[in-house]
């Protein structure tokens, strides 16, 4: 690979209190060092974090090291883009001003390599997530962000954890055939509306599918599979990165044209 290549990733849950943590983390950080002189721009499609609260002089120590890990990339000259996720969106001045990452607070259309590409994190999606979507606009107003800081650290940081733990319990609980195939038809729209390359996260589940030029691409989670995605000349592959720092590419799925979603 060469510098012209974007790099795309997303749920690695880091600060996660379970099993498997510390080595998901090293592999990041792994990852992340692989990057300089191949990429051309790192695309994170949300909840890197297990969750962020950004206090005005507090950063969780558990997140040091990847912290410095992405600030090098920026110092590199590496341009990176955060879309925000349902673990981590409460951002503020040290993301985007400190470490210089652009942040991305909803889905957006652009245009990279040539290809008309939709990004989104994907929490929302499902039909069942009424509640789900309720919350989302209660918890993303800058109003009650505000609110929540006023609880010193010590409050603040195990509530959040409290509920970080809730939310990745019933998205486990939610993830099945049938709610894949949701993000299949919601891909599927977008595609069909004129976008070439469709990028989601947030089901845990990696997939690349293609209907004729027309692509899709989950990501998959970092914190269980070590997913990520590359795309070069405007081509997507996806892979998965081993322990032994080698990358082994997952084939795509090649789908009926004018079929459903599956």
């Amino acid at each position: 690979m060469t510098s012209d290549t974007i790099f795309f990733f997303s749920d690695a849950h880091l600060g996660a209190p379970v099993p498997g943590a510390p080595q998901w983390e090293k592999q990041c950080i792994r990852f992340f060092r692989t990057l300089p002189d191949r990429a051309e721009a790192l695309y994170i499609l949300g909840d890197l974090f297990d969750f962020w609260i950004e206090y005005r002089n507090a950063i969780r120590p558990e997140y040091f090291r990847v912290i410095h890990e992405l600030r090098s990339l920026v110092d590199l000259g590496i341009p990176i883009h955060y879309f925000a996720g349902n673990h981590d969106f409460a951002f503020g001045p040290f993301i985007t001003s400190t470490l210089g990452i652009t942040v991305h607070p909803g889905h957006e259309e652009t245009v990279l390599q040539g290809k008309r590409v939709h990004l989104f994190h994907g929490d929302g999606i499902l039909r069942r997530d009424v509640g789900y979507r309720l919350l989302r606009s209660i918890l993303r107003n800058r109003v009650n962000q505000s609110l929540f800081r006023l609880l010193p650290p010590a409050i603040g940081i195990p509530l959040a954890s409290f509920f970080s733990a809730t939310s990745r319990r019933y998205s486990d609980r939610s993830m099945n055939d049938e709610s894949i195939d949701e993000y299949r038809a919601y891909a599927r729209s977008y595609l069909e509306k004129g976008s070439d390359i469709v990028f989601l996260s947030h089901s845990h589940r990696a997939e690349l599918s293609r209907w004729g030029e027309k692509v899709y691409c989950n990501t998959g989670a970092w914190m269980r599979t070590c997913n990520y995605a590359t795309m070069t000349g405007g081509t997507v592959r996806l892979w998965r990165y081993r322990e032994d720092g080698a990358a082994e590419e997952v084939p795509a799925v090649d789908r009926k044209q004018g079929s459903s979603a599956s």
